[in-house]
């Protein structure tokens, strides 16, 4: 099958060196140094099971995504408006389009920008860009997708990936799902720079941690969203299965990148703000990294 990454991040170029390393025709589309370097030598895929150099396309041109069947959106959530207007022109007309971000709401604003069905996919993985055209893998890596009529064959295509996909009639509970683990880490991992598992050992953490879940869940209810699970149990596990996990927060942060804050924890605060439900843990999280981003700006 034609694929086309858009956005060869950490998480992108994950996705698309496995479905690569599966036979598949795989584009990447990113930045300068990550594109020249897959040119040059591939991608470099550097997992917990094995390490690989993965030959594939790559292009900083959002126009490489003609004629691909099927298109993975792995840009940040702050870069979607602008990705969708790049990709517009130039996408076939019966494309499949799946959101790979994080946040609850990018494949419904790609999907009103586009005019196309957007699926969102639910995104359970640990990576790194080690180095232009080096992804690192820490864990996990599987997707949750809901059901339509191509849930199956995607479902097909990336297990024969060696990607485990789960189809869920309840995508938005499993999208908040998400949420509340990457509000209840990312954050406090950016401010601190520390990796999962030393951040949840600090004194008075676990009880922030406890308050985030439980704004979240106030406001996920609020939203008429049934989160699946114990999602206080979830939070823990992340620590103990990735203990050496920085957030993408974090690793934006380290490297004088605008985060993802607006659409995680800001997410909360204003849906919070519109229903009445006061979430004060997840604005003082949310104020501190625009604070921190502000700081990197001047």
């Amino acid at each position: 099958m034609d694929i086309a990454v858009m956005g060869a991040g950490a998480v992108g170029c994950y996705y698309g060196g496995m479905l690569a390393r599966a036979g598949h025709d795989v584009v990447l589309i990113g930045r300068v140094p990550h594109v020249e370097a897959v040119q040059r030598d591939g991608l470099f895929l550097d997992t917990q099971t094995f390490q690989a150099h993965v030959p594939l396309r790559a292009s900083t041109d959002a126009g490489a995504v003609q004629g691909a069947q099927l298109v993975l959106c792995c840009v940040k959530s702050t870069d979607t408006i602008d990705a969708a207007a790049e990709m517009a022109p130039h996408l076939a007309p019966g494309a499949m389009l799946l959101s790979l971000q994080n946040g609850v709401d990018n494949a419904s604003r790609l999907q009103a920008l586009l005019g196309r069905e957007v699926a969102p996919a639910v995104v359970y993985v640990a990576t790194e860009m080690a180095g232009p055209g080096h992804v690192r893998h820490h864990g996990r890596g599987e997707l949750v997708i809901g059901p339509s009529a191509a849930s199956e064959s995607l479902a097909k295509l990336f297990a024969e990936a060696g990607v485990p996909v789960q189809i869920s009639d309840n995508v938005m509970g499993a999208l908040w799902a998400k949420l509340i683990l990457n509000c209840a880490y990312n954050a406090l991992s950016a401010i601190t720079q520390l990796p999962y598992g030393r951040l949840v050992r600090g004194e008075g953490v676990e009880d922030v941690m406890r308050d985030i879940v439980r704004e979240c869940l106030a406001v996920a209810q609020a939203e008429g969203v049934k989160v699946p699970g114990d999602s206080w149990d979830a939070v823990q596990q992340i620590a103990r299965t990735m203990p050496t996990q920085f957030s993408s927060t974090a690793q934006d942060l380290a490297r004088g990148k605008r985060s993802e804050i607006e659409h995680l924890n800001g997410y909360v605060l204003r849906k919070g703000e519109a229903s009445g439900i006061a979430t004060p843990v997840n604005r003082v999280l949310h104020s501190l990294v625009k604070l921190l981003e502000t700081r990197q700006a001047d």
